[in-house]
């Protein structure tokens, strides 16, 4: 399946070492998993993680929900295992963190085959690189890591993000040239539903397809965030309607609610609607 045409709204990290959450994971209202093998593992659990991950994945239970591992980097003392393990794993895509450079992906997908990767853009040095990383035939999707990005540019915190949109934006038009699915990074503060639902609104507003997210909490914001709302489908079908009647009235564009609507508009409402349809779906 085109990992374009599903909607990837919520994406909640779930530490691989822990059943009791893996199993809680098969339930939660998410559209993808990050089954993470790296920051959320102590060093100790590494190794231990990784069967505890996989038998997790071998017994499945988790529909329709997209499966991405995490792995350690390969300059780790746990990469390699990982990838390893990571490649023989009932998973839908491999995600490499800090990677910089498409060499880090073409050094993973050494090990990994023809695995699907994800990379995780956390470094100022990935941010300038973004184009190249994103043109990468095995990458499906980018997750920002705006945590790590955010200590390496000696940021200080501030609530618009101003100082990360420089990356952000890099990032996102580097996605989108190359029709790569891309994810926000994560809001820290799990218990501040205001300040989430202002930082999924900005996502979405710069064109994120989604949110990574650190507390099953968070998840219903996330989702009505980036879902289209009642009002957008509205909108989509009267545009549509609109613009199918003034072509076959031999008119190339059509107005809607005092507005010109022309063939790209109509693109845009029709990947509403598709994207409404495809969460209709898989919410069953």
């Amino acid at each position: 399946m085109d990992p374009r045409s599903r909607p990837y709204r919520s994406v909640l990290y779930i530490p691989g070492s822990k059943p009791r959450a893996l199993d809680k994971a098969r339930s939660l209202p998410v559209d993808a998993i990050i089954f993470d093998l790296e920051d959320a593992v102590a060093a100790e659990e590494k190794d231990s993680a990784r069967a505890t991950l996989a038998d997790a994945l071998q017994q499945g239970g988790y529909g329709a929900r997209v499966r991405i591992v995490r792995i350690n980097g390969l300059d780790t003392a746990w990469g390699r295992q990982d990838a390893e393990a990571a490649a023989k794993m009932d998973c839908d895509a491999i995600l490499a963190p800090k990677v910089s450079s498409p060499a880090d992906l073409e050094a993973l997908a050494e090990i990994t085959a023809d695995r699907p990767l994800w990379a995780m853009m956390e470094t100022p040095r990935a941010m300038l690189n973004a184009a190249a990383i994103a043109a990468h035939p095995a990458l499906q999707g980018m997750v920002m890591g705006t945590n790590d990005l955010a200590k390496d540019m000696q940021t200080r915190f501030r609530a618009d993000r101003l100082p990360l949109l420089s990356g952000l934006g890099l990032c996102l038009l580097a996605a989108k040239a190359e029709g790569k699915v891309i994810v926000d990074g994560v809001y820290n503060a799990f218990k501040d539903d205001a300040g989430l639902e202002v930082e999924c609104r900005q996502g979405r507003d710069m064109g994120f397809d989604g949110k990574t997210l650190i507390h099953p909490a968070q998840v219903d914001i996330a989702n009505a965030a980036f879902a289209p709302s009642e009002d957008e489908i509205d909108l989509a079908r009267r545009q549509i309607a609109a613009f199918e009647a003034a072509e076959a009235a031999g008119q190339g564009v059509a107005v809607v609610d005092g507005r010109i609507v022309e063939n790209l508009h109509v693109v845009t409402a029709r990947e509403i609607l598709a994207k409404a349809d495809a969460i209709a779906g898989i919410s069953g």
